[in-house]
């Protein structure tokens, strides 16, 4: 069957070594982030060629008004997205799950560098595409990322490669007795999210609530997913949640408390996971998305700091298969207005 069956425990296992060890995988594809995503429903489809599957899209289902639902592939699907007629047969696979779900549109957006060539083969075969450069509040994910490359690097290698600035802010929260520390403990969850707490407010960015990172550290085992924390004389400073899937360390919440920022402590506790990138063999660092491109912002200016102007990665955007087209088109004006009044509600609540 194309569409996965749950039950079967060895179709389950077949499909996640597949995503797992696919070269184009992320940690949004594998099966235990539906777990994390619980307020979505969850399918997955797959197609075979000569007895092994070569293409697979993990989806999430959620309703909306209209008396329907929108399928979402987050940085799916698994396989050469340069292969439009693979891509065609696996989207044709999820009709079923459309049918099932009464839903306007199947989305997904691969972590591929853009290219217009790709976009445009994209849109020639029937799909609606975000284009080049769209506005952030067209995107459920980041436009941009930041990725540092680690394949077969060793943290010498990666210390040259930074900029003097953040070398020296590495080195300075050493002198100064910063420690950094993983663990896969509650308490230190909790700490976690204190600490992410106080990051919401002072960036004026929306909160997650507390039981979403515990079913992060539930669906995931302790090689794929750990907390990591950064202390001075046992206050801790900095924390944040990275995971460790498909050869892909991958920064994905952080938070710094308001104290001692003068330690560099995140500067410390990037440094420390990175390492475990190395370990673990991994080809990458992702730092995750970067909404503001302006030199002068802050993220901006830490991340680049590790990966310099070739990091930057710039994806593809989104790709829709749309099935209700006038559906479509209310939620495309509607959806981006609703983030832009979400924003400027956070801005107005913090003062």
């Amino acid at each position: 069957m194309p569409v996965l069956d749950f039950n079967n425990e060895e179709e389950v296992k077949e499909y996640e070594d597949f995503i797992l060890n696919h070269e184009g995988t992320s940690f949004m594809q594998d099966l235990n982030w539906g777990k994390v995503k619980s307020n979505w429903k969850q399918e997955a489809i797959y197609l075979r060629e000569d007895g092994k599957i070569v293409a697979a899209m993990m989806l999430l289902i959620q309703p909306v008004p209209l008396n329907s639902t929108f399928i979402y592939a987050p940085r799916g699907p698994v396989c050469d997205v340069y292969d439009i007629d693979l891509v065609n047969r696996l989207i044709k696979e999820a009709e079923p799950v459309a049918k099932k779900y009464k839903s306007y549109v199947l989305k997904f957006d691969p972590q591929v560098i853009y290219d217009e060539k790709l976009d445009t083969m994209y849109k020639k075969a029937g799909y609606k595409t975000t284009g080049y450069k769209p506005d952030a509040d067209d995107l459920i994910q980041p436009g941009h990322n930041m990725v540092l490359n680690i394949d077969g690097k060793t943290e010498e290698e990666l210390m040259k490669s930074f900029a003097e600035k953040t070398r020296y802010n590495i080195r300075l929260s050493g002198r100064k007795g910063v420690t950094v520390r993983y663990s896969r403990d509650v308490e230190d969850l909790k700490k976690f999210y204190e600490i992410y707490e106080v990051t919401t407010i002072r960036d004026k960015i929306g909160k997650r609530p507390y039981d979403y990172f515990e079913r992060m550290l539930e669906a995931y085992d302790e090689t794929k997913l750990r907390i990591y924390i950064a202390e001075h004389e046992g206050q801790a400073l900095a924390a944040a949640i990275a995971t460790n899937i498909g050869g892909e360390l991958f920064y994905v919440y952080g938070a710094s408390s308001n104290e001692k920022r003068n330690l560099m402590p995140n500067y410390a506790m990037q440094m420390a996971m990175i390492r475990w990138g190395i370990e673990t063999g991994c080809k990458t660092y992702n730092f995750g998305g970067v909404l503001n491109l302006d030199p002068n912002n802050g993220l901006y200016k830490f991340k680049i700091g590790f990966c310099r102007e070739e990091g930057l990665e710039e994806y593809i955007g989104e790709i829709n298969k749309v099935y209700k087209p006038f559906i479509y088109f209310l939620y495309k004006v509607g959806m981006p207005m609703k983030r832009k009044l979400g924003r400027k509600l956070r801005k107005l609540n913090t003062h």
